[in-house]
C-alpha cells in the first residue's frame, strides 16, 4: 500500500459541496482534526496527505514514548555521548530557550525525571519521598543541556528531555504554515484541543472555540472567537491520581519537584501562535492566579484567564475575546 492510500485509510477526507473539508486522524496520543476550505479537491487531498505524513514523521522523531525516536536517543546517551540533531530539533531548542527565559524557568524541557517519579499512569501511583524528589531535582535545568551546532548532550546520567510541553502546539503551527502554499486561507487545526484558526469559519465570521468548565467536565462555561489566532487550555482536572484522600495533579512544578497545589484548575490563553498559547497556559497554571495573569499580560499579544476555585481571573483584554 502506497503512502497516499495508507493516509486515506487512516485519515479520510470528508468533502462538502461548498468546498469545505474535514480530516480526522489519531496522532501524538490524541485526536487530531483539520477543517478547511480548499480551492479544489486536488489541493484538499494534497494538504491532507502532506499534513498527516508530516505529523507522523514529527511524532516518530521527537516523541519520548518511542524508543526509536531522536529524543529517546538523546536521553539514552545522558551522561555519556553527544547525539546528532537535525534542523527542526535545533529550531525547537531555540523555542525552548525563549520560553524557558520568558517564563522564568517554569517551562523546562528537562523535567521528565520528575514526571516519571510522579507517574500518574502507574498501576498503583505513589507519593515519592522527599529525598527522592530532591535527588531528581538535581537533574533538572535547561541551562545544563550542552549544545553545539548539529549535536546535543545531556551531561548527567539520569537527565532526560521531553518536548511534550511544546511539541503538539508546535505541530499545530507547522500544519497551518503548510496550508498556505495550497491557497488555503480558511482553516482550523485542532490537535487534542490545542487549536489555531485562520480566516473564516464555515458559517462565516471568526471561528468559535468553546472553553470547558473545570468543575463541570463536558460543558463549556463560555467560548472565544478567533481568527488568525490560537487558543489552548491547560487543566489539572482530567489527569492525576489520589492517595489517602488527597488528589495529586499530573502537572509538576519543575522548581519544587511537586504537583501544583495552588487552587488553580484551568488556564486558557489566546495568542498569535499555538506554541505561545500552550506554553503560557501551562506556565500560568503553575504560577497561580496572580503571577499567572501577570505572565500572560507580559506577552502583549496574548490574553487569557485562570480558574481559581470557583472564581475566574482574567487579563485586562480577555473579555474582548469572549463570544457575547
Amino acid at each position: 500500500m502506497v503512502l497516499s492510500e495508507l493516509i486515506s485509510t487512516l485519515a479520510p477526507l470528508l468533502w462538502s459541496k461548498d468546498d469545505w473539508c474535514n480530516v480526522r486522524f489519531r496522532a501524538m496520543g490524541t485526536d487530531c482534526q483539520l477543517i478547511y476550505r480548499a480551492p479544489s479537491r486536488k489541493q484538499a487531498v494534497a494538504l491532507r496527505d502532506e499534513a498527516v505524513a508530516w505529523v507522523a514523521d514529527f511524532e516518530r522523531k521527537y516523541s519520548r514514548y518511542r524508543e526509536d525516536s531522536l529524543i529517546s536517543a538523546i536521553n539514552h546517551a545522558a551522561g555519556a555521548d553527544w547525539t546528532d540533531t537535525d534542523a527542526e530539533l535545533e529550531s525547537l531548542f531555540l523555542l525552548c530557550d525563549h520560553y524557558h527565559w520568558s517564563t522564568g524557568g517554569v517551562f523546562d524541557p528537562t523535567a521528565l525525571p520528575l514526571q516519571r517519579l510522579w507517574n500518574y499512569q502507574a498501576e498503583q501511583p505513589r507519593v515519592p519521598a522527599d529525598a527522592e524528589i530532591e535527588a531528581e531535582l538535581k537533574l533538572i535545568g535547561w541551562h545544563k543541556v550542552q549544545r553545539e551546532p548539529g549535536r546535543v548532550r545531556l551531561p548527567e546520567t539520569g537527565m532526560a528531555l521531553d518536548l511534550g510541553g511544546i511539541g503538539k502546539e508546535y505541530a499545530v503551527d507547522r500544519v497551518i504554515e503548510q496550508s498556505r502554499p495550497f491557497g488555503i486561507t480558511d482553516i482550523l487545526v485542532d490537535f487534542g484541543r490545542d487549536v489555531r484558526a485562520c480566516g473564516q469559519a464555515p458559517q462565516g465570521g471568526p471561528w468559535r472555540v468553546g472553553l470547558e468548565h473545570p468543575t463541570d467536565v463536558g460543558t463549556c462555561w463560555g467560548g472565544v472567537h478567533v481568527s488568525n489566532r490560537a487558543v489552548t487550555t491547560s487543566g489539572d482536572y482530567l489527569r492525576g491520581f489520589e492517595v489517602d484522600g488527597r488528589r495529586y495533579s499530573h502537572i509538576i512544578d519543575p522548581r519544587t519537584g511537586r504537583p501544583i497545589a495552588n487552587g488553580c484548575h484551568a488556564a486558557s490563553v489566546v495568542a498569535p501562535t499555538c506554541t505561545e498559547a500552550g506554553v503560557l497556559s501551562t506556565a500560568a497554571l503553575i504560577l497561580g492566579k496572580d503571577e499567572g495573569v501577570r505572565l500572560i499580560e507580559r506577552s502583549c499579544l496574548a490574553q487569557g484567564c485562570l480558574w481559581h476555585g470557583d472564581t475566574l481571573h482574567e487579563t485586562q483584554r480577555f473579555a474582548a475575546c469572549l463570544i457575547p
